[in-house]
């Protein structure tokens, strides 16, 4: 039996969120959840299924955040994802020519892409909700798993 908030959340829009990895995903997320928005991550760099992000649930909303190589690789220096991005790359291709929104968080405080992303969101007259509890990426995961 689905609780009152999971009902409400079946009843908005549903925004899915993907990208290369340290791009921000985890982040815009959680920050769209907690003003109301029905936000999910999905792992799309980790699939090679080049349409897993319209699998289960196709979005009402995809929203493609991006970041040069340089900037990946600085915000996560020790996780050997140089050779791993033109995969990542690649399996990203399908969404991102589908994105209805892609923003570049290079040169962008988190803060900045969350008013980038609600001011698209606004002026599609995309509902929210009351709060969601955050998403936890599969990142957070996997390391809550090996502690």
């Amino acid at each position: 039996m689905q609780g009152e908030g999971e009902k409400e959340r079946a009843r908005l829009p549903l925004i899915k969120i993907v990208g290369p990895c340290a791009a921000g995903k985890t982040t815009l997320t959680n920050r769209l959840r907690a003003l109301g928005y029905n936000a999910r991550q999905i792992a799309q760099e980790h699939s090679d299924v080049p349409d897993m992000w319209q699998r289960l649930h196709s979005p009402d909303v995809l929203i493609y955040l991006d970041a040069r190589d340089e900037t990946i690789l600085k915000r996560r220096p020790k996780e050997g994802l140089a050779a791993f991005l033109p995969r990542q790359r690649r399996r990203l291709a399908h969404a991102r020519a589908h994105a209805d929104l892609i923003v570049g968080t290079d040169d962008l405080t988190p803060d900045e892409v969350l008013a980038r992303v609600v001011t698209f969101l606004e002026a599609r007259s995309i509902p929210k909700g009351p709060p969601l509890p955050p998403q936890h990426s599969g990142r957070l995961r996997r390391s809550r798993e090996r502690e």
